[in-house]
């Protein structure tokens, strides 16, 4: 019986997302058909209990077991029923949905010593906060198709605050895991499914395509260090939608890799696209970088509402990270109470090692930044490129950005050519002429 439940409260629940979105807003959710799977099981047929104390590590093992070696036409929906599951990290498999019910909680277990390690990524060349390995993220998956998590806005909890704890006194053993990483896949929808208290990234598809992650909420306190919302990472067709997020960094970061093993591994992020993202942060928006060693090209970042922020759009990078950022069109962005409306830099983050190549300069052209409304914003904006690498192709169109007393309204910029149109306040004299090769009013 519940089987035939689940199936329509999916389906309702499906009409409704559809219902709300509107004819006239547009979507690309579609790059990844929703698969219907008619072979369908629960966590409880395999010793599941959702009491919040007992480990359920073996059951989600063994149900996963049975999807991968079963290989039921169309793929298996793994039910989680409501109650809370406490479970150590667990890998998902190809051609499976875990469907969380409404009141379904996900738990990581807060055990950190007995937390699997796993090889670093060779983008990145060893962990991104210590040498060696890192731990494996809550839920993991590596070389999966056709993969879905979504639900009745259930929620994944990574108990983070043990992990952040570490951090901050300095006893961590190697980096944190992230709350959900996919990696070589293909094929994933992630959607109506709240994340919270990740232990470091909270959603990492790395090195894949074809990915909708769309109708999620993602929470995490300001103070939680590294606790980025969605981060695409060498990754193509990538697709993030109607999203609330609310953490301790970036909302939204694309990435492609760390200085010299990004530049080996060549795999750029690129035809991503971000659209009606709400949410609040000390650190940034959308943010591009500033890992960006492979590249990154081909963004859509459109009708974003921010609230106190540290930075409403932040393209970062440096030098020795190589590689480029380029085709970046930014547009209907809205922010309110923010250190920073508009922030371009080529001095940001730092290097794995002492070999990265101080002459591995990025390139940076191509950003279109329309239609920002500003509301209480300190700095109206910087720009800082390169003295061997100015950013080039930079253009600002219908952009307001108001303060309030005792705020810097003005534009900072150095090593950057570009154009503006209809920007308030006055930009710096780099950005001031329109017409030429980057006319403004041609791009938009």
């Amino acid at each position: 019986m519940w089987r035939f439940s689940v199936l329509i409260l999916l389906f309702s629940h499906l009409a409704v997302s559809s219902s709300s979105l509107g004819d006239s807003e547009a979507t690309c959710s579609g790059i990844v058909p929703l698969p219907n799977r008619n072979d369908r099981i629960s966590i409880t047929d395999f010793g599941g209990v959702g009491d919040g104390r007992t480990v359920n590590t073996k059951a989600f093992r063994e149900a996963i077991y049975r999807i991968q070696h079963l290989k039921r036409r169309g793929g298996t929906l793994l039910y989680i029923p409501p109650g809370v599951f406490l479970t150590e990290s667990f890998n998902l498999t190809s051609h499976m949905t875990l469907f969380l019910a409404k009141g379904a909680v996900l738990k990581a277990v807060q055990d950190t010593w007995n937390w699997p390690l796993i090889d670093p990524l060779p983008s990145y060349g060893r962990g991104r906060e210590l040498p060696g390995a890192r731990y494996m993220s809550f839920i993991h998956g590596d070389g999966l198709r056709d993969v879905v998590i979504t639900g009745e806005n259930g929620t994944i909890d990574g108990q983070g605050e043990v992990w952040w704890n570490m951090w901050r006194s300095r006893t961590l053993k190697f980096t944190r895991p992230n709350l959900i990483e996919l990696k070589n896949s293909k094929e994933i929808i992630i959607s109506n499914v709240v994340f919270q208290n990740s232990p470091f990234w909270n959603i990492h598809p790395v090195y894949c395509s074809d990915v909708v992650i769309h109708h999620v909420t993602i929470l995490a306190p300001q103070d939680s260090p590294n606790t980025d919302g969605i981060d695409p990472d060498s990754s193509s067709n990538v697709c993030i939608e109607d999203s609330y997020i609310s953490t301790g960094d970036d909302l939204v970061a694309i990435k492609s890799g760390w200085d010299e093993y990004g530049i080996a591994f060549g795999r750029p992020s690129s035809n991503i696209t971000i659209r009606r993202i709400t949410g609040s942060t000390p650190f940034a928006g959308i943010a591009i970088g500033s890992e960006t060693s492979g590249g990154i090209k081909n963004i859509v970042a459109e009708h974003i509402s921010l609230s106190n922020m540290g930075v409403g759009v932040n393209i970062k990078t440096n030098i020795g990270r190589g590689g480029y950022i380029k085709n970046i069109r930014i547009s209907n962005v809205y922010v309110e109470n923010a250190r920073y409306g508009i922030k371009i830099a080529g001095d940001t983050g730092d290097h794995p090692d002492a070999y990265y190549n101080p002459n591995a300069l990025p390139v940076v052209k191509g950003i279109h930044i329309n239609n920002v409304w500003g509301v209480n914003v300190r700095n109206a904006g910087s720009i800082q490129g390169l003295k061997d690498s100015p950013f080039t192709g930079i253009c600002l169109s219908e952009i307001n950005i108001h303060g309030s007393l005792n705020t810097n309204r003005t534009w900072k910029c150095s090593d950057v050519i570009g154009t503006s149109l209809k920007v308030s306040p006055w930009p710096c004299s780099e950005l001031r002429t329109t017409g030429g090769s980057y006319s403004c009013s041609s791009t938009f």
